[in-house]
């Protein structure tokens, strides 16, 4: 009898060796205090009353509150932003999708390294008619928005 049982040794070796394909913590801070995306995120940061999630994982419901924030405040759809669209986007998406929450996915507000693993996980989202969710772009959600006519979407 075989195993594909990876033993907890050889999990900790794989997340060093991909930690240290990137760059440093310390170069990152270095960098961002210097740029543009380090401004950007301080007038991104939230405020006192908003919702914080520390994720442990690649999805945002896994070990957090989450969902039952989302439950308390009544909210079912959700608009989902954020990096990597192929892990951390597709994992939450899958995630609101399995507790039952309708999500669109803004195409140009996510992001991969790779501009076909960006291609193939909007397209996997959206297949069959919207399997996990919608995908559509900010324009065309905040021109909904503003849009009068109720029967307008994206």
């Amino acid at each position: 009898m075989t195993s594909a049982r990876t033993s907890l040794g050889e999990v900790r070796t794989r997340r060093r060796s991909r930690r240290a394909a990137g760059p440093s913590a310390s170069a990152m801070r270095a960098a961002s205090s210097q740029n543009i995306a380090a401004r950007a995120y301080q007038r991104l940061a939230p405020l006192p009353d908003e919702l914080v999630i520390d994720k442990p994982g690649k999805g945002s419901f896994y070990a957090t509150g989450l969902h039952d924030f989302l439950v308390e405040s009544g909210i079912t759809s959700l608009i989902v932003t954020g990096v990597t669209t192929e892990v951390c986007v597709h994992t939450t998406v899958r995630e609101a999708n399995d507790r039952g929450y309708e999500c669109l996915v803004l195409s140009d507000c996510v992001g991969s390294y790779f501009p076909e693993f960006q291609r193939v996980a909007l397209a996997m989202i959206s297949a069959q008619g919207g399997i996990f969710g919608w995908v559509a772009t900010s324009s065309a959600y905040l021109s909904t928005l503003a849009s009068p006519d109720p029967a307008v979407t994206v």
